[in-house]
């Protein structure tokens, strides 16, 4: 018997490949690289939260949450007109700042260990 997923992990998985074109093709953000990291739907695929990411500085982060925030409702109708969906859920964009968390981390596990060499 085939594994099942449901429905709106299906959907969200088609939405998160569909923005992600979509963010490649928006002119404005051509200054950084903005990733899509991941999508969660709710059950009754009324409303997403799409997590990305950027690689730049913080300057470059801030221009990319503006330019996703004035853009919502262009990619929300592009996503409207690619994907066949009886209604298209409300977006909301989210920064994920788990790689920023993991080298932080990893700079302070760096430190120590040189610490703990010097000693």
């Amino acid at each position: 018997m085939p594994l099942s997923y449901k429905r709106s992990v299906r959907v969200g998985e088609l939405i998160r490949r569909t923005v992600s074109e979509l963010i490649r093709e928006i002119r404005d953000l051509n200054f950084a690289l903005v990733s899509v990291m991941g999508v969660k739907l709710t059950d009754d695929l009324q409303d997403c939260k799409i997590y990305y990411s950027v690689l730049g500085s913080q300057e470059d982060i801030k221009k990319a949450q503006d330019v996703l925030k004035d853009n919502t409702k262009e990619i929300r109708h592009q996503l409207a007109l690619r994907l066949n969906l009886r209604r298209t859920p409300s977006l909301l964009f989210i920064y994920d700042d788990t790689n920023d968390a993991a080298s932080k981390i990893f700079d302070l596990l760096k430190k120590i260990e040189d610490e703990k060499t010097a000693q």
